[in-house]
């Protein structure tokens, strides 16, 4: 099954050029969901994906068990449907989490975007965040606040938070 949800298209003037730019724009913000099952529950204000998820906008890719999209309480039905102009809430994936966005993979058990503050909570036992590089943290609850590009990792259940970095080579002087 294929979802497309669009979010906040802005509306170019009607040329080519400017079409051109408003297809590049939906395509960055229009997130793709494939899955084995989706279930609606409007009167809840939520849409849930099950089985195989895949989540796909622009670089960013999520991958887990299940995905659950939570519509504002105050987003009319149009909205909910299309997913227009500010009606997500939060996002959350449950169960084999993988996200890769920016030049970073995050593994959890869970996580959580909340779109108004831009912070994603993962949380689970062996939560991780590696980049490119293969630096990495990991820990039981990892946030990640991505207006700011904070991080703050919390260990739990007898695990510390644990940091691997490498040295670049590159002394300073003084």
């Amino acid at each position: 099954m294929v979802f497309l949800l669009t979010i906040s298209i802005i509306n170019f003037p009607n040329t080519g050029m400017a079409q051109d730019a408003q297809n590049k724009y939906a395509d960055q913000k229009a997130i793709r969901i494939t899955s084995d099952l989706l279930t609606t529950d409007n009167e809840n204000g939520f849409v849930e994906f099950s089985g195989n998820v895949r989540a796909t906008q622009g670089t960013t890719v999520i991958v887990s068990d299940r995905l659950k999209i939570f519509y504002k309480e105050d987003a009319d039905s149009a909205q909910k449907i299309s997913g227009g102009s500010g009606a997500v809430e939060k996002i959350v994936a449950n169960g084999n989490v993988k996200i890769d966005f920016d030049d970073k993979q995050a593994v959890s058990n869970e996580a959580e975007y909340l779109t108004e503050t831009q912070i994603l909570v993962l949380s689970g036992p062996d939560s991780k965040v590696t980049t490119a590089n293969n630096e990495s943290i990991s820990g039981a609850k990892i946030t990640l606040y991505r207006s700011d590009g904070r991080i703050k990792v919390e260990g739990g259940n007898g695990k510390r938070v644990e940091a691997v970095f490498y040295d670049t080579g590159q002394t300073s002087t003084n």
